[in-house]
């Protein structure tokens, strides 16, 4: 880890909440990160200039270095402001970073989202408050490792390589 990054590993609970795919579908968070595999978590918002496309960036790096097994791994990104981001303006976002099919954008109720935020300890009361942070984790029942600060797309490749050898 850089200087700018700290990890740790936690356990979460995550919380029974509905939200909306950048695809318009309806689904439930667990759901989403319990699909068997190894899940990139970030939290953003798509008017953010920035915190949130710096993170964005470096989860569009990190889907190219997974090359071929970039299916493998769900990229998750989830919105602190779902008032403003409709699942369009979420499609046009992701466009913007090149995600992938295994790289998806969510949103939902103000309530679903802080939920989310909540049970992930980013939670900072408002979108401009927010600050970087990355969650992995390989399954269910898996430890998550939190990183804080801007990590690397090599940072995040190499912490996924060790997450699944020590699985």
């Amino acid at each position: 880890m850089t200087p700018e990054t700290s990890r740790t590993t936690r356990d979460y609970v995550i919380p029974v909440v509905s939200l909306v795919r950048d695809d318009g579908k309806k689904v439930l968070l667990a759901d989403e990160l319990n699909d068997g595999r190894p899940v990139v978590l970030s939290f953003i918002y798509t008017t953010c200039t920035s915190i949130c496309p710096i993170s964005s960036q470096t989860l569009s790096e990190l889907q190219g270095k997974l090359g071929a097994s970039r299916s493998a791994v769900h990229l998750v990104s989830i919105s602190i402001d779902p008032e403003q981001d409709t699942p369009a303006r979420l499609r046009e976002y992701a466009n913007k970073f090149g995600a992938g099919p295994a790289w998806q954008h969510y949103t939902g109720s103000v309530a679903a989202s802080v939920a989310a935020q909540q049970a992930f300890g980013v939670y900072q009361g408002d979108k401009m408050s927010h600050t970087p942070v990355t969650l992995l984790r390989t399954g269910l029942n898996s430890t998550w490792v939190r990183i804080d600060g801007f990590a690397s797309a090599d940072q995040l490749l190499a912490e996924l390589q060790h997450l699944v050898a020590t699985r």
